[in-house]
């Protein structure tokens, strides 16, 4: 039995997949001879498909974006009231006093005895996330009987609404 199907957009002629001899796709899964196969996606397929990929990224993407600077922000904070803070307090309780400078948890400073540093391991002063040094004073400008440890923010700048420091929470 043949089947002609015209196809309305190329007005080609399809041949039917259909034969009682050989099966549907003929013999052992071979196409006949002459049959022709269209298989591609629409216009409204595509449009469908772009439409739903933006639909997502529209809801995904707002709930992403930021989070790289709020964890910047967040090992910031841990870095000056964790592990810095941890070191300064060791080199007090060593030496009765704090550092003039964050140098000094590295190297011994001439005037102290009682050094058991270094403070850090590896022995390297950190950096804040944004690649800038620690600012330390002692005695501090807000803690004047301890120190002030501060992290200039993404801005790079003192003083500044981002600045992540140690004596706020």
């Amino acid at each position: 039995m043949k089947i002609e199907i015209k196809n309305l957009r190329r007005d080609e002629l399809c041949m039917s997949l259909t034969n009682k001899q050989n099966g549907i796709f003929g013999a052992r899964g071979t196409r006949p001879a002459g049959a022709i196969f269209r298989r591609a996606f629409t216009l409204v397929e595509l449009m469908l498909v772009v439409m739903i990929i933006g639909i997502l990224a529209a809801l995904v993407i707002p709930k992403i974006s930021g989070q790289g600077e709020r964890a910047r922000v967040t090992a910031a904070h841990a870095d000056i009231h964790g592990g810095i803070k941890t070191a300064l307090d060791s080199f007090e309780v060593d030496n009765g006093f704090y550092p003039k400078s964050l140098q000094d948890l590295i190297q011994q400073p001439s005037n102290v005895k009682n050094w058991h540093g270094p403070y850090f391991d590896p022995p390297t002063l950190p950096i804040d996330p944004w690649g800038n040094p620690y600012v330390y004073y002692y005695p501090g400008k807000h803690n004047p009987t301890g120190y002030d440890l501060l992290s200039v923010g993404p801005d790079g700048k003192e003083g500044t609404d981002d600045d992540i420091v140690s004596w706020t929470n």
